[in-house]
């Protein structure tokens, strides 16, 4: 696996994806539903690319091959939800059917007052977190996202809110920026949401096992958790077709207490088990996965270098923190340790 997906194309032209959120704006979710089909079709003739992964991705999460209609389905359930984006992020949330889970746990996390760090991924919708700014109107929602990415997407997601986008906190920016954006949202007690499943170029990241092959996850979300030492919670949108997500939060930390000198051998762990939790829900939701990008690390040979036996604990790598360009570990040096805790 590599970090390739931050040099793809973005997924579709600007003017198409600004044409189906016109119909959606003007005809309704109803008709920007169906003009869906045919250009998830067109989208499978022009990006071979996502097409392979797609069915490599489904055949090892099936354990056969995967069929051209089920790759059908993966693509065309992505874009539902980037067409929901247009309705959740203007909140208008009467067309959906949202169902949480775990809230009570994340309530409990918010009364401390330190902030949440929300972990999110590419599994599903995240932007159906929306839902929680009508429960807790108090609790501020900050969302951790690269504008550079997707650029066309996000500029017209941001005209259709751009309350919400003032909250963005720019993952472009450089590191020490970022920590102490993250670190100011987390003192006004604020939810602070990040998607923790692909790795940046040039950071550190570590090898774990993933649906039975090792893959890499980044560190730094994970080094900037250990900095902060508020609440850690996992928080997945599945899709589940129509109208229908489920929100689901789980407590994974009260507050990653590791000493510095002890990151290097602690954070793969926890890597590790937040990888084995996303695992148990993409395999109940397969087809929300939207990584459409060779996500399994391989050989010299190319050979997908699988674990041995199903089940088999693999060695992980530890975090590399002299990497160039590293914006976490960058990032948590402007806290200073006496900020640290360490």
């Amino acid at each position: 696996m590599s970090a390739q997906w931050k040099w793809r194309r973005e997924a579709g032209a600007g003017w198409a994806i600004a044409a189906i959120c016109a119909i959606g704006r003007c005809g309704g979710r109803a008709l920007a539903r169906a003009v869906l089909y045919p250009s998830t079709l067109y989208f499978m003739w022009r990006r071979p690319e996502e097409r392979r992964d797609s069915r490599d991705y489904l055949s090892r999460v099936h354990g056969r091959p995967a069929t051209a209609g089920e790759v059908f389905r993966h693509i065309h359930t992505f874009s539902q939800t980037v067409l929901d984006r247009l309705f959740l992020l203007s909140e208008d949330m009467r067309r959906f059917d949202v169902r949480t889970h775990g809230l009570d746990e994340l309530h409990r996390h918010l009364e401390g007052g330190r902030g949440v760090l929300l972990f999110g991924s590419h599994l599903g919708s995240f932007e159906v977190l929306r839902v929680l700014s009508r429960q807790r109107p108090d609790v501020p929602i900050r969302v951790v996202l690269d504008r550079a990415h997707s650029a066309s997407v996000t500029a017209l997601l941001e005209q259709i809110n751009p309350e919400i986008a003032a909250t963005v906190i720019d993952a472009g920016q450089d590191g020490p920026a970022i920590m102490l954006a993250i670190q100011e949202a987390a003192a006004q007690g604020a939810m602070i949401a990040l998607l923790v499943d692909r790795t940046q170029p040039g950071e550190p990241s570590v090898s774990v096992p993933f649906l039975g092959a090792p893959a890499r996850f980044p560190v730094a979300p994970w080094l900037i958790a250990s900095v902060l030492k508020i609440p850690v919670v996992l928080a997945f949108g599945l899709y589940r077709g129509g109208n229908r997500y489920d929100l689901l939060f789980e407590p994974f930390s009260d507050g990653i207490q590791v000493a510095r000198r002890e990151r290097a051998a602690a954070l793969p762990a926890l890597i590790a088990r937040y990888a084995a939790r996303l695992e148990d829900r993409v395999r109940d939701a397969p087809y929300n996965w939207f990584n459409f990008y060779d996500f399994w690390e391989r050989g010299d040979d190319g050979v997908d270098p699988s674990a041995n036996e199903a089940g088999t604990v693999r060695a992980v790598d530890p975090p590399q923190a002299g990497v160039g360009g590293d914006r976490a570990v960058r990032a948590a040096a402007v806290l200073g340790p006496g900020t640290a805790g360490d």
